[in-house]
């Protein structure tokens, strides 16, 4: 009898290095899909124009070269995208995070009037919307066109971020504490401003990452809304060069050293690295909050 409880053991545990060999295998094949990508067009943007045009860069960079990240810093109108995006990435991820808390903690609360009905109407834009043309109407008419207002304020609110806060203030701040709150005379200011933010912190996390991803990779209502040089945003600029194949300003100047389609092909791999940055610096700084704040906001709803 214990000779065979000793073989059942060890084949379950056989079972089991087998299950986890094939998962790990399965994750680092996915690692590599994800990660070649990455390490092919940053080892393009540090090799020569030439070798980049021939195909000669497959995984490290040949003939390094920063000739690319030169030419982009020396043009003044990618410099100044690139401020503008940090511009509308701050404000934008501020206003957004601030506007969602104001709605979706009151919607949490059991003891707010209509809260149903209101989260229904919310949710109802979330499949349906105006259309674009209705909503350039509405932007022009507020006197919003091309000003950094348009890129700030009609997209300020996601829905399904609203969802989420609203789920998490649900399961992680108890009504009991706010009535305990209540009896020491603490307002609902107060309360919002001392006790809920402090405690919502994983979520708060995950809506700045969110919004702030969201407004750094937006190009689209700057492309609708927006008229002048000035307010581009980096994405625009992005945009610009790699699908139109614009190579303007101060890069005219380079291409006395190279032929214009190398240096259009290498900028393209340069901006790319230069826009993305950013984004993969920030990451694993919220990542555990990002996980946190999701897995509360998917169990409850």
């Amino acid at each position: 009898m214990a000779s065979l409880t000793m073989k059942k053991k060890i084949k379950d545990s056989t079972g089991d290095k087998i299950f986890m060999f094939i998962i790990y295998t399965i994750l680092c094949l996915v690692l590599l899909v994800v990660l070649y990508p990455l390490i092919y067009i940053f080892s393009s943007s540090i090799s020569s124009p030439g070798a980049v045009t021939s195909g000669k860069v497959w995984l490290w960079p040949v003939d390094l070269s920063f000739k690319g990240y030169e030419v982009l810093f020396n043009n003044p109108q990618v410099m100044k995208g690139y401020g503008n995006s940090i511009f509308y990435t701050a404000a934008g991820t501020l206003i957004s995070v601030a506007l969602t808390i104001m709605i979706a903690y009151p919607l949490s609360r059991k003891t707010f009037f209509g809260r149903k009905g209101l989260m229904m109407l919310i949710t109802f834009t979330l499949l349906f919307s105006g259309g674009l043309i209705p909503t350039y109407m509405v932007v022009k008419e507020v006197g919003m066109i091309d000003t950094r207002w348009a890129l700030l304020i009609p997209n300020a609110i996601w829905v399904w971020q609203v969802i989420i806060a609203r789920s998490f203030f649900q399961s992680s701040i108890p009504d009991e504490l706010f009535e305990a709150s209540e009896i020491d005379g603490c307002t609902d200011l107060k309360f919002l401003w001392s006790i809920v933010i402090p405690l919502s912190m994983p979520i708060i996390a995950v809506l700045f990452l969110m919004y702030a991803v969201g407004q750094w990779n937006a190009y689209f209502d700057a492309l609708i809304y927006l008229k002048s040089d000035d307010l581009f945003p980096l994405q625009l600029i992005l945009r610009s060069i790699i699908i139109q194949n614009n190579t303007s300003g101060a890069i005219n100047d380079a291409l006395k050293l190279v032929e214009r389609q190398q240096l259009s092909e290498l900028l393209k791999y340069s901006l790319i690295v230069v826009a993305t940055l950013p984004v993969l610096v920030i990451y694993p700084f919220v990542q555990r909050y990002f996980v946190q704040g999701m897995m509360v906001g998917s169990v409850k709803g």
